[in-house]
């Protein structure tokens, strides 16, 4: 029984690694949303996005989830014409990054909930274990 409850904390810590990259992901994304190129025609910051993957722990012989990769977002720049921005093309306009805040802060309370999740399962087995002992006693 313990070594189940052991295999349980294992996989609820690794999803909490897993939501802790993603939210990492996201303030790196928010704190950018802004951040243009430095000369004329540059391109700006590109939103990061996080695949994850499942993988067996031979070692415990649960799924567990990992990061698989942190990429870049190759949507099209949006442009806004400021032509006294440093970044502007001869044209005027300034390509800008492909941040919507709003996006970020879905998937941000989305990795909150999971996170979340994670920890109550955590604390529930804390705690189903903690019975447990006090019953060996």
């Amino acid at each position: 029984m313990a070594g189940d409850l052991h295999q349980t904390l294992h996989v609820s810590a690794t999803g909490m690694d897993a939501q802790t990259a993603r939210l990492r992901v996201i303030a790196q994304n928010i704190a950018n949303q802004d951040t243009t190129g430095s000369s004329p025609g540059s391109d700006p910051y590109r939103r990061q996005t996080i695949a994850f993957e499942s993988v067996m722990n031979q070692t415990e012989g649960v799924q567990t989830v990992q990061v698989k990769n942190i990429g870049t977002d190759k949507s099209d720049l949006p442009l806004r014409y400021d032509p006294a921005n440093p970044a502007a093309n001869q044209q005027g306009y300034v390509k800008l990054p492909n941040v919507n805040s709003f996006v970020e802060v879905m998937d941000m309370k989305e990795a909150e909930r999971s996170y979340s999740a994670n920890l109550a399962v955590m604390q529930a087995t804390r705690g189903m274990l903690n019975k447990t002992i006090e019953l060996l006693k």
